[in-house]
């Protein structure tokens, strides 16, 4: 759409692309037009401007003289007649000119209505290709959300049908400790204290030999007989590894007692028991096994850690006994890595201290040694000392005697005769006899 502005009123109107492109072929051809009618008038106009002159001026002469006047004349019609068919000519040049714009102007107008016509075609393949490819792009999204409906529909069937799995596995779960309550009740009923204690030890050996070779191929799984130290368990239990690395130790005590019997124990009456028997025996870890306080919430949901009461001891319920020994192992069997290390490690230990002890007993040769050279050392100090003292006397000894030959020199060079016969007029006469016979010595002869 363009805009479109009155210059009168200065209203702005909205047409298409086809009424613009008639508006303004109509105002080009219409100025075109007033533009050849203004340029023709403006020719008349002028031509008639110099006719006038023309017929001024050949009137004058015409005063002057007819014959070349009317001479002028028929040369100046003449000349009109030719101005009047170039006139004609160039209208006629002009009307072709303007009917080759017309239609220069029409070929263009049919080329851009072709162009927006091509346009519009191809506008409309391109909405229809887009409102075909939204179609598809819904029809997508719809299937997809059936899909997606129909996939929350089966979860929910699914999740229903797990609900339903787990409610009956909850109570298949809940029918089978009932009938083992039910199963230990009936038992406690039937037997007496002692056999109620012989029958749950003889259930966790059969429990742990029907697993035996399969889990636990080189495990020490026995009963402890052992009361040397006042007291024992009831089983020791030993895994080993590959290289025959013991890597776990547990000492267990089983425990029950009948609903007849007078005096009801509790679990933590035989805990103090079980870690002395697990200290004596050397074991790390300490599990009692027991029926105790059977309406017990806490001991009845499974592997009860009492470590804040005595280290690495845990109470269990019988149906945990073979869980607690799988649990322990495999936290034990990554601790073999450590072991073999802390082996390497105590081997090296023992390598420093034979280290150490040659060290030691280097030093306490080499301070031998060295007392005994820093005696002699000491001595040798001495005596050099003493060598010096003496030297040293020498020394003064010697200064001593240079500076007395230093003082009987000076005192030789000091000497002349005149000091010599001082005080002695004979020796004096004597010398100047014996300086005048030195200066004469014909007096000899």
């Amino acid at each position: 759409m363009k805009e479109l502005k009155c210059p009168q009123c200065h209203h702005v109107f909205k047409v298409d692309e086809d009424t613009f492109g008639s508006i303004a072929a109509q105002v080009r051809d219409q100025a075109f037009a007033d533009e050849l009618a203004r340029r023709e008038a403006e020719l008349r106009a002028r031509m008639q401007a110099e006719q006038e002159v023309r017929d001024a001026r050949a009137g004058e002469k015409l005063q002057r003289c007819v014959s070349a006047k009317d001479l002028e004349l028929s040369e100046r019609e003449a000349e009109i007649d030719r101005l009047k068919q170039q006139l004609d000519t160039l209208s006629e040049v002009a009307r072709m000119k303007t009917r080759e714009q017309l239609a220069e102007k029409d070929r263009q107008l049919a080329e851009v209505r072709a162009s927006l016509e091509k346009a519009d075609t191809l506008q409309r393949m391109a909405v229809m290709e887009e409102k075909n490819r939204s179609m598809a792009a819904l029809q997508a999204k719809d299937t997809e959300i059936e899909r997606m409906r129909a996939q929350a529909a089966n979860e929910r069937t699914e999740a229903t049908m797990r609900e339903a799995g787990l409610k009956e596995k909850h109570a298949i779960e809940l029918r089978q400790k009932q009938e083992m309550i039910d199963y230990y009740k009936e038992m406690k009923a039937r037997l007496s204290t002692k056999m109620i204690g012989e029958s749950l030890e003889q259930h966790c050996s059969n429990e742990f030999n029907r697993v035996r070779a399969s889990l636990y191929p080189r495990a020490y799984f026995e009963k402890d007989n052992d009361a040397s130290g006042g007291s024992k368990g009831d089983f020791i239990f030993r895994d080993y590894a590959e290289d025959g690395t013991e890597y776990i130790s547990i000492m267990f005590e089983m425990k029950n007692e009948g609903d007849e019997t007078a005096t009801k124990h509790r679990n933590e009456d035989f805990l103090a028991k079980l870690d002395r028997d697990r200290r004596a025996k050397g074991c790390e870890y300490a599990v009692l096994v027991s029926l105790l306080e059977a309406d017990s919430e806490l001991y009845n949901s499974g592997i009860v850690d009492v470590s804040y009461r005595y280290p690495q001891m845990f109470v269990v319920r019988p149906q945990f006994f073979m869980p607690i020994i799988a649990l322990l192992s495999q936290a034990s069997r990554k601790s073999i890595t450590y072991l073999r290390q802390l082996e390497e490690s105590r081997s090296m230990s023992v390598d420093v201290s034979n280290f150490e002890a040659k060290l030691d007993a280097f030093r306490e040769g080499f301070a031998r040694n060295y007392d005994m050279a820093a005696k002699k050392f000491n001595s040798a100090i001495e005596e050099i000392d003493k060598t010096i003292q003496h030297l040293m006397k020498v020394k003064d000894a010697l200064l001593s005697t240079g500076n007395n030959l230093r003082l009987a020199n000076d005192k030789t060079q000091s000497l002349t005769i005149k000091r010599l016969t001082h005080g002695n007029p004979t020796m004096r006469a004597k010398f100047r006899e014996a300086r005048k016979n030195a200066q004469d010595p014909e007096n000899d002869e």
